[in-house]
């Protein structure tokens, strides 16, 4: 299955159609060291999942105290997932960079949530809980096998990507010219059936972020099934931190389009 992460959709390791010469390259990597040799494991992936978010929460502490970091964060973070993407489709993925990259979020994650806390107080915190029951929900129903990825689903989830991309590139400029006076652009100039369009397009965007941590867990089940190198299971955690920073920072702005 063609998968929308970048994180894993550009390596051989997670891709359930790879070729033998692929997965016989994946395996002889010259740049793997006796200990990345050992085969990826879901177990190892959990835990260096919670390794990055440890490294990501203590980010966020450091950004929601020191002012203007964010902005260093955000920059530095755009540039180390970029970075991680395109080393983890020709090497074997870097614990320093994935870890930098869980930093640099923190910082921008946690100077964010402070501004939305300044002006709509106690959405942090509704924020945090709602993330974590979606991830535990999702993580749920795909361990009991009640939901699966499939391709007619990724392609809907695709061309939703696509529309949402627009979509908020044009609120951007709408609210950046001045066209849009209300600050969250058209999210809070339109009504549908006097909810506003910010609450609709947020719920369908948590439904797609639910359905992209799907595709990272079924990622990370093809890439053990390919006995990828264990040094695989930092993409893992770097692709699902991709997903759920993107989840937290959409439930953010629901519930503080909800407090307006």
């Amino acid at each position: 299955m063609a998968l929308t992460n970048p994180a894993f959709s550009q390596s051989a390791a997670f891709n359930a159609s790879a070729s033998a010469q692929q997965l016989e390259e994946l395996y002889n990597s010259p740049s793997a060291t006796a200990a990345e040799t050992d085969r990826m494991t879901v177990e190892d992936t959990i835990r260096k999942t919670a390794v990055s978010f440890g490294v990501l929460l203590v980010g966020a502490v450091v950004g929601w105290w020191v002012p203007g970091l964010w902005i260093v964060g955000m920059i530095a973070g755009l540039v180390l997932a970029f970075v991680n993407i395109f080393r983890n489709a020709k090497k074997l993925p870097s614990a320093a960079l994935t870890l930098a990259y869980a930093g640099a979020e923190g910082l921008f994650v946690g100077g964010i949530s402070k501004m939305y806390e300044s002006f709509a107080g106690g959405v942090v915190v509704q924020a945090v809980i709602a993330t974590i029951v979606v991830v535990g929900v999702t993580l749920a129903l795909f361990a009991t096998g009640k939901i699966r990825a499939s391709r007619r689903a990724t392609k809907v989830f695709f061309a939703a990507m696509i529309g949402y991309l627009v979509f908020s590139l044009v609120n951007i400029v709408l609210v950046l010219t001045g066209v849009v006076k209300d600050p969250w652009g058209l999210r809070g100039s339109f009504e549908i059936f006097g909810i506003p369009l910010g609450l609709v397009i947020g719920v369908l965007v948590v439904i797609m972020c639910a359905y992209s941590l799907v595709l990272d867990f079924d990622a990370i089940q093809q890439g053990v099934k390919n006995r990828a190198p264990r040094a695989y299971g930092w993409a893992g955690a770097f692709g699902i931190m991709v997903t759920v920073v993107w989840l937290y920072l959409e439930l953010l702005r629901i519930f503080a389009i909800a407090r307006n």
